[in-house]
């Protein structure tokens, strides 16, 4: 039901805490768990593509935070794979589902509400509504833990 296990991170805190969950899943669902890390090419395109040293320090970031799930992942016997990618986050999230017949995604969340979520925006949002897999949607409380 769920074999090939999802879990989009960017390094931070809520992130941490939707890998321990895919993690956990794909311990109880024998499944294996991609951990993907998007350097976002919207901002970079607007500003011509500049700031090569920016964009390597971003792809060391998410070489991070794919490691992070390696390592929650070896702790748990589950099997991962990993990816740091350029692209536009949500597009890029969605065409990873279907390239690699992702049956669920894992994604943290900040749980903003008001005007704070809709000026920010919520990636975890728009994959929801675009993508045909079940997304489990880790929200973390304001000092970074759990929150149910």
């Amino acid at each position: 039901m769920y074999n090939e296990i999802l879990v989009p991170t960017d390094g931070g805190e809520a992130s941490d805490i939707a890998v321990d969950h895919a993690v956990y899943l794909a311990d109880r669902c024998g499944g294996r768990v991609h951990g993907l890390f998007v350097v976002d090419s919207g901002p970079l395109e607007s500003i011509g593509g500049g700031y090569p040293e920016a964009v390597t320090e971003i792809e060391r970031l998410g070489e991070e935070a794919v490691g992070r799930v390696e390592s929650v992942g070896d702790e748990r016997g589950v099997e991962t794979t990993t990816s740091v990618v350029r692209g536009t986050v949500h597009r890029t999230i969605a065409e990873y589902i279907e390239e690699n017949d992702i049956d669920t995604v894992v994604m943290g969340t900040h749980g903003r509400q008001g005007v704070g979520r809709h000026l920010l925006g919520s990636v975890t949002e728009r994959i929801i509504r675009m993508v045909d897999v079940p997304v489990v949607a880790v929200t973390a409380s304001e000092d970074g833990e759990e929150s149910s």
